[in-house]
């Protein structure tokens, strides 16, 4: 296959010429990248069996592992979803952005776009491209993050050329994303919403706005386990880099290592000094938003262990949290 096309795009005056011709690859049931305020997506039509599974088989995912659908609005919602009244107040109040809702599936959603479920996953995101390029297509477009399935996440078109451009077709390129980890993610088929996945919206700003969010250490395990099968990024080894990650928890708790080049990312100052092998942040907001570059920089650095600062659960940092767990261990022996 061809490398993909890149083209630059000013995200506040995006070039209508390129927006329409990567419209007309989706409604030929190509892929495109493109960016969200959260991270890049993969697009394909969410409509389009075919195209869907191309997807999975460019990115190496499992296709129980179901996709977000975005739309640009929220009539497109209601007509690949059942949307009541809560659902319809959410997204009043928080679409455009990192929000997305699992709901009924309708049947115009194909089972490969849901992973096989009777739900769907739907959210408007915010970012002036996505949105540009949703309409234009006329088409509801799948997509998770644009990388190898279990690597870190993109937050910029030169990531996803890295892992996909001999894959895809097109990739919109507007410079690094915003809020630097995926949305998060709430299911609403029930009385209860139940966070499913921590994201950029923080879970205060649901429960400011007067929504009751189940956390999963609220749920048997048994429920807990059927439920985030309706949320991708809850099931498999997500966002790891080629070397071991390790958690800085309590501050006397940092983990000891010899014999390993060691690198440290975060918002508290270690205890050794790692010259250009450490990389700091001042906020929770610029950890999320610097989160996956980081992983893949210090990689490429060629360290052996990263050291990650793992934060509080407080705002984004319960999404931060979420991400660097997943890529610390196969296995999950603990709720993060």
């Amino acid at each position: 296959m061809k490398k993909a096309v890149v083209y630059k795009l000013d995200r506040w005056n995006p070039d209508e010429k390129i927006i329409n011709l990567a419209a007309e690859e989706l409604r030929k049931g190509h892929l495109v990248a493109f960016p969200t305020e959260t991270v890049y997506g993969l697009g394909a039509n969410a409509l389009d069996e075919e195209a869907v599974r191309r997807i999975f088989l460019a990115k190496g995912r499992p296709q129980d592992n179901p996709l977000i659908v975005h739309v640009a609005a929220i009539e497109t919602a209601r007509e690949i979803a059942y949307c009541d009244e809560r659902a319809l107040r959410l997204m009043d109040a928080f679409w455009p952005g990192p929000l997305t809702l699992v709901m009924r599936a309708k049947d115009v959603v194909p089972k490969v776009t849901r992973g096989g479920l009777d739900t769907v996953a739907v959210r408007m995101p915010s970012h002036p491209v996505a949105l540009a390029l949703i309409e234009a297509s006329g088409v509801p477009i799948a997509a998770p993050s644009a990388n190898t399935s279990g690597r870190p996440s993109p937050t910029d078109a030169d990531t996803v050329y890295e892992d996909l451009g001999d894959r895809i077709e097109v990739i919109l390129d507007c410079g690094p994303t915003d809020v630097g980890v995926e949305s998060t993610v709430i299911d609403i088929t029930e009385e209860k919403a139940v966070l499913l996945r921590p994201g950029g919206l923080p879970i205060e700003a649901l429960t400011d706005f007067g929504e009751t969010v189940l956390l999963p250490e609220n749920l048997s395990r048994e429920r807990e386990i059927n439920l985030k099968k309706r949320s991708p990024g809850t099931r498999y080894r997500h966002y790891a880099p080629r070397c071991k990650v390790l958690l800085w928890k309590a501050e006397e708790d940092w983990p000891k290592i010899r014999g390993e080049r060691v690198g440290y990312m975060g918002i508290r100052r270690p205890p050794v000094d790692l010259g250009d092998d450490a990389i700091f942040f001042d906020s929770l907001e610029n950890y999320a938003r610097g989160l996956f570059m980081g992983l893949r920089y210090l990689e490429k650095r060629g360290v052996e262990a990263i050291i990650a600062d793992y934060p509080e659960k407080r705002g984004v940092g319960l999404a931060i949290r979420d991400r660097l767990y997943r890529a610390s261990l196969a296995e999950f022996d603990e709720k993060p």
